[in-house]
């Protein structure tokens, strides 16, 4: 009797799961041709015209985590471009130095000076051209990203956190712009540019950035008396005083050329600074003429 119950259990389940398989009504009893396809994977890319907390070099997915740009950040990313499809094939990211990182720098820098409101390199500006890590770049990311931050001074520059956005930022008498400062000298070689008001005593001013053609960076540091002679002829023009064989006699010059690093990212930008050695000022000599920078001979 015990095993005729058992039996007659085990049946009763049996045809429960039986009836369990039959095809309910309006179903066609394939399981899988009503679902929609998988989505093909989306590559990540930055956005433009976001901030970020910190400096990075390199462009990892695991550390981009943007915030509000009036909340204090170190960076903003003023443009992201696609690398040339020429280049897309490599097995990773193109080196400094190469026709692809050299091609994404002159895009950052014309979209910086564009979202600044002048050249970035007349600022207390500093501008990085930031590529996908190995990993994304494995995984098909091109992209390249274009950042910029406002540093503490002109020498040995640190990235100074701020609230705010950069644009416009070195437009109109913006305080990031580089104006008039004061030199320290150490051994005949200038040893530090101190950033001062105009309208105190100042030995120094900046007259402008001019982009050098030279092959390479050797041939920059090298042609002191070349780059020398084309930042005499932008303080003349910046000061309104004749180009000629008498300028020696008013002004001469500090330069500032970019590092080797620099150059091999693509900077090819100068920056020219007049400078008396036997005086010092009390108010710019932007347009001043003559009055403003005298022949001086002895």
């Amino acid at each position: 009797m015990r095993r005729w119950l058992r039996a007659c259990a085990l049946g009763g389940v049996a045809a429960l799961a039986l009836a369990g398989c039959g095809v309910p009504e309006g179903t066609d009893g394939n399981l899988v041709d009503d679902w929609a396809g998988l989505a093909a994977p989306k590559i990540f890319q930055p956005a433009p015209e976001t901030c970020h907390p910190d400096e990075t070099e390199v462009g990892y997915l695991s550390s981009y985590g943007p915030v509000p740009c009036d909340q204090s950040h170190e960076t903003e990313t003023v443009h992201v471009g696609a690398l040339p499809a020429e280049h897309s094939d490599r097995a990773t990211p193109p080196p400094a130095g190469s026709p692809a990182r050299l091609a994404a720098y002159g895009e950052c820098e014309k979209a910086a000076n564009r979202t600044l409101g002048a050249d970035w390199r007349s600022g207390r500006i500093a501008l990085h051209t930031i590529l996908p890590s190995e990993y994304g770049w494995k995984g098909g990311a091109r992209w390249f990203r274009c950042d910029v931050a406002e540093v503490n001074r002109l020498d040995g520059p640190v990235v100074k956190p701020r609230t705010g956005s950069l644009k416009g930022a070195l437009a109109a008498d913006s305080p990031l712009a580089h104006r008039c400062f004061n030199v320290k000298l150490a051994n005949d070689k200038v040893d530090d540019m101190a950033e001062v008001a105009c309208t105190t005593r100042h030995d120094a001013e900046f007259v402008g950035v001019y982009p050098d053609t030279v092959d390479d960076h050797a041939e920059l540091v090298k042609g002191s008396t070349r780059v020398h002679r084309r930042c005499q002829a932008m303080v003349a023009t910046y000061a309104k005083v004749p180009d000629d064989s008498n300028l020696k006699y008013r002004t001469g010059t500090i330069y500032y050329h970019p590092s080797q690093e620099e150059w091999k990212d693509g900077n090819r930008g100068v920056q020219c600074f007049l400078w008396l050695s036997d005086r010092s000022l009390k108010r710019s000599v932007k347009g001043g003429g003559t009055k403003a920078l005298p022949i001086r001979y002895a």
